[in-house]
C-alpha cells in the first residue's frame, strides 16, 4: 500500500485562521474548513479542533498537524490561530504594544495566551493582513527577528482570508504552536539561523511520506517523470533548497526532492538516462557524501565532523585548527570557526576547504552511480550555509548551472 500524504504546517495555521475568522464574522463553530492550496492547486478539507470567540471581534482556533505517512516530529500537536477583526491598520505601523515595549496592551487584557508578537514587514502583504509569530514560532535573528513565516505560508494566509473580508475590514492573525520551542530543539532550526521555534516553512501544501517506509518508490516515480523531461536534474535535499534553487533561476520542474534517499535516487536516474545532476543543499547535510555516505539521515550515520577535519588536516591545516574542527558541536559552527580564522590570519581556508570537499562529493556521487548502474552521469555540487548563501560551486556545478539557468 503506498504511503499516505498529508499536509504542511502551514496549511493547518492558516485553516484556524479561517476558522477563527469565520468564528468572528458568522458566529459558526466549525469543525471542517476548505483551504485552497495554491501549490498544487486544488481544495482540501481540514478538521478544526477547538474554536471560541474570546470576546466580540476576537476569536482562537486550533488544528493538530497530520503529515501523513511522514517520520514528522510536528505530527499531532497543536497549531493555534488568535485572530483580532477590526485592528489590522492599527498594529500595520508594529506599534511596540506588539512586543510589550510600552504600547497599547488593551488587546490582551481579557485573555492570558502565550503571545509573543513578531510582526512581518509590512512590505510583503496586504495592508489589511497583519500576520505575526506568536509562541513557539522561530524567530530569524538575522532579519531582525522576524518570524519564519515563509513565502508559501504568507501567500497561503493571504490569499485564504482576504477572500472573506469584506471592503474595508482588517485583522491581525497571530500564529501560535504551544510546543514549537520544545520541539525546535529536536531540528536544525539554529543551525538556520532559526531560535525559540519551529519554521512555517515549504513550497506546497502536500507534505509527501519522504521517509516513511514506501515513500523511496514514490521518489522513484516522481524522478522518472522528470527525467522523460529533462537531461539535466537538479536534487534537493530539503525544502530550503527547493525554495533557493528558483531564485537563481533554475526551473522548478527541474527540480527532485530527495529526502535522504539521494544513492538510490543517483543510481536512479543514472538508469533513468539523466546525463547531468546538480546537487543543490546544505552544507551540513551533503557533506556527508564526501564520506561515502548516501543515506543522510541523521539517524543511520553522520560522520560530519570527521570528514571536516580529514579535510582540513588533508590541507595542511595547523593541528591545533583541525583539533578545534573535530570539537565543534555541528557543521555550522566549524564554518564560523573557519570563517573566523581566515579574518584573524588574512587566509582563504574556507574556500579551501569547501572546494575540496565539494569536488570529492562530485567524485563519490559519479562513482556511486557507475558501480551501482554502469551509467555515466556528470554530477556538480552547490552547498549554501544557514543563511542560504551559496558557499561553493564546484566546476561541474558551474557549467552544469550555465545549461539550467
Amino acid at each position: 500500500m503506498s504511503p499516505r500524504s498529508g499536509y504542511t504546517l502551514p496549511v493547518f495555521a492558516c485553516a484556524a485562521a479561517v476558522a477563527a475568522l469565520q468564528q468572528i464574522k458568522h458566529g459558526r463553530s466549525l469543525d471542517r474548513v476548505s483551504i485552497d492550496l495554491l501549490e498544487p492547486p486544488e481544495i482540501v478539507e481540514i478538521a478544526i479542533e477547538q474554536v471560541a470567540e474570546l470576546k466580540p471581534g476576537v476569536a482562537l482556533a486550533i488544528t493538530r498537524s497530520d503529515p501523513g505517512d511522514n517520520l514528522d516530529i510536528t505530527r499531532n500537536t497543536p497549531i493555534w490561530a488568535l485572530v483580532e477583526l477590526g485592528v489590522g491598520e492599527k498594529r500595520a505601523g508594529g506599534d511596540k504594544g506588539d512586543k510589550g515595549e510600552g504600547g497599547d496592551k488593551g488587546d490582551n487584557t481579557n485573555y492570558q495566551l502565550p503571545i509573543t508578537n513578531y510582526q512581518l514587514p509590512t512590505t510583503t502583504h496586504p495592508q489589511n493582513i497583519i500576520i505575526n509569530g506568536g509562541e513557539g514560532i522561530g524567530r530569524i535573528v538575522d532579519t531582525g527577528d522576524r518570524p519564519a513565516i515563509y513565502a508559501y505560508a504568507q501567500r497561503l494566509l493571504y490569499a485564504n482570508l482576504e477572500r472573506s473580508l469584506a471592503p474595508g475590514e482588517t485583522i491581525q492573525v497571530t500564529i501560535i504552536l504551544p510546543e514549537g520551542r520544545k520541539l525546535a530543539e529536536r531540528t536544525s532550526n539554529a543551525a538556520f539561523g532559526v531560535v525559540d521555534g519551529l519554521s512555517l516553512l515549504g513550497t506546497t501544501g502536500i507534505s509527501q511520506p519522504l521517509s516513511a517506509p514506501g515513500q523511496l518508490d514514490v521518489c522513484r516515480e516522481q524522478l522518472q517523470t522528470k527525467a522523460r523531461q529533462f537531461e539535466s536534474l537538479v536534487f534537493c535535499v530539503g525544502e530550503n533548497g527547493l525554495d533557493l534553487a528558483p531564485q537563481l533561476g533554475i526551473d522548478r520542474e527541474r527540480l527532485v526532492k530527495t529526502a535522504n534517499w539521494l544513492g538510490s535516487l543517483l543510481v536512479e536516474a543514472g538508469l533513468q538516462g539523466v546525463k547531468e545532476i546538480l546537487l543543490f543543499g546544505y552544507h551540513g547535510k551533503l557533506l556527508k557524501l564526501a564520506g561515502g555516505i548516501f543515506h543522510t539521515h541523521h539517524h543511520l550515520a553522520d560522520g560530519r565532523r570527521e570528514i571536516l577535519t580529514a579535510h582540513c588536516a588533508n590541507l595542511g591545516l595547523p593541528i591545533n585548527v583541525f583539533q578545534a574542527i573535530f570539537a565543534c558541536p555541528t557543521a555550522e559552527a566549524a564554518l564560523k570557526y573557519l570563517r573566523e580564522l581566515d579574518v584573524r590570519e588574512n587566509s582563504d581556508w574556507v574556500s579551501r576547504v569547501y572546494e575540496t570537499i565539494a569536488l570529492e562529493i562530485d567524485r563519490r556521487s559519479q562513482k556511486y552511480i557507475y558501480n551501482h548502474s554502469d551509467r555515466q552521469v556528470s554530477v556538480g555540487t552547490v552547498l549554501f550555509d544557514r543563511d542560504r548563501q551559496i558557499l561553493v560551486k564546484s566546476e561541474t556545478a558551474t557549467t552544469i548551472l550555465d545549461h539550467l539557468c
